[in-house]
């Protein structure tokens, strides 16, 4: 079976080999501090071997409650925000048939839609419109139970649902998954005995695809989660310490985007030419910007979907300031096949595709736009995937959370904590008078009357 395939060569008109060669030493070093648990964050690294460490009591169990679960259900809705829906977020849509909400067919599996991850009215009034008619249950993940945005999300979708059915049926309609023993969400669960799982202490939110806060929405929806681990497993296994840098794939897009980071490039794209890859980028964004993104440093994570996004930022990628570099994900192997057809009097010029699959237009615009933006003198990386499957994308998610770890330790800070995400938090507090913060309360209106 192939694994997932690093291709750097668009970055040595920019950065020669040599360079590279040169982070042998120093990456290779960061992966033994990473594996033996003595780098910055060293208590937030479970993740690191959640692949082979995962147990076949775990995924039957989260298997047994979804296939449970699913057969009084339409939908589930999943509370939460940041890593705690990006990670399942990114691989049910990549999964998913594209029009499979507009199809009129009996369904095997629920459908999962999100909650909680933003603060609007709007989005919460109509989704409690949506779920007036139908079955449903919640999945709430976060550690505190306080976080202010799934918080209220899941205050208003509880109340919601106890009065739909009544507060024994609701609980048993509620799965909570949050910290073993402390929070606000752990303390409801265990008096309203709603059915629970546990988010390691040891394992950030942006980290957390591989325990139940990705796998069990994952499994609900339909897919391989056995899949998806021992891809991630495979990858695990050809980054650790004893593979040669040049064969670590990890280890290497996190020397060459370090590389390029102390030239010049401070702006890191992420490029699809997959729709179904959009919240993978959102994904890799937030993995990337909380992890990086401190001590006025870090590469600012953006992303683009081609080739919608040619029409609208592929002028800026080709000629813009050249402060920036491309990272591609290419899918080899498309799911479905569909050929250009012949039209007799070839009125739009296609003729001359006839007979070709989409895929193939598809490849060539790739190609072509990869020669044109390194022309431009954009540094590109290209990250190839045999196939858009549960296993392939455990192989690249883990591969993107070592690099991102490695990446972290070649920049000098901890890749594992975010400590500015509180700074908002604050502020937001304070304007909304929680008991506590008064003095920050008094302290912001005077400001901003002054």
């Amino acid at each position: 079976m192939k694994n997932l395939e690093l291709n750097i060569e668009n970055v040595f008109p920019f950065i020669p080999k040599e360079t590279l060669d040169g982070y042998e030493e120093l990456t290779n070093y960061h992966i033994r501090h990473l594996h033996q648990r003595t780098g910055k964050g060293a208590n937030f690294l479970g993740w690191l071997d959640l692949p082979s460490t995962i147990t076949e009591e775990s995924l039957k169990g989260l298997e047994d409650l979804a296939a449970a679960m699913n057969e009084k259900i339409d939908v589930m809705v999943v509370v939460g925000i940041g890593g705690s829906y990006l990670g399942a977020k990114a691989v049910i849509d990549a999964l998913t048939h594209s029009f499979g909400m507009c199809i009129n067919r009996s369904r095997k599996y629920p459908r999962i839609i999100f909650a909680g991850q933003n603060i609007s009215e709007d989005y919460l009034g109509e989704l409690v419109d949506f779920l007036d008619g139908i079955s449903y249950a919640i999945t709430v993940i976060y550690k505190s139970g306080t976080t202010t945005e799934p918080a209220i999300a899941f205050r208003i979708l509880r109340s919601h649902l106890e009065k739909k059915y009544g507060q024994e049926e609701a609980g048993k309609r509620i799965i909570a998954i949050t910290s073993a023993n402390r929070g606000a969400l752990r303390k409801l669960a265990d008096q309203r005995e709603y059915r629970s799982f546990v988010i390691p202490d040891d394992v950030g939110g942006r980290y957390s695809l591989l325990t139940p806060v990705g796998m069990l929405p994952i499994v609900q929806a339909g897919f391989d989660i056995r899949q998806l681990v021992a891809g991630a497993r495979k990858m695990e296994e050809i980054t650790g310490p004893g593979t040669p840098f040049w064969d670590n794939p990890s280890a290497v897009y996190a020397a060459a985007r370090n590389a390029l980071y102390r030239q010049s490039p401070k702006t890191e794209i992420l490029a699809s030419y997959h729709p179904k890859l959009l919240y993978m980028a959102e994904w890799w964004k937030q993995l990337y910007g909380e992890s990086e993104g401190k001590e006025k440093k870090g590469i600012f994570p953006a992303s683009v979907n081609f080739t919608a996004d040619l029409h609208s930022m592929g002028q800026y990628i080709q000629e813009g300031q050249r402060n920036l570099f491309e990272t591609v994900i290419s899918i080899e192997k498309p799911v479905r096949h569909v050929e250009i057809p012949e039209e007799e009097d070839d009125g739009d010029g296609l003729n001359f595709l006839a007979g070709k699959r989409i895929d193939y237009v598809n490849k060539m615009a790739e190609l072509g736009t990869m020669l044109a933006h390194v022309d431009g003198g954009v540094p590109n990386i290209l990250i190839k995937l045999p196939e858009l499957n549960e296993y392939y994308l455990g192989q690249l998610m883990y591969f993107f959370e070592k690099a991102c770890a490695i990446s972290g330790y070649l920049m000098n800070v901890n890749p594992f904590d975010q400590p500015g995400v509180e700074a908002y938090k604050n502020n937001m507090f304070a304007l909304l008078r929680k008991p506590g913060f008064e003095e920050e309360t008094e302290l912001i209106y005077k400001r901003l009357d002054s």
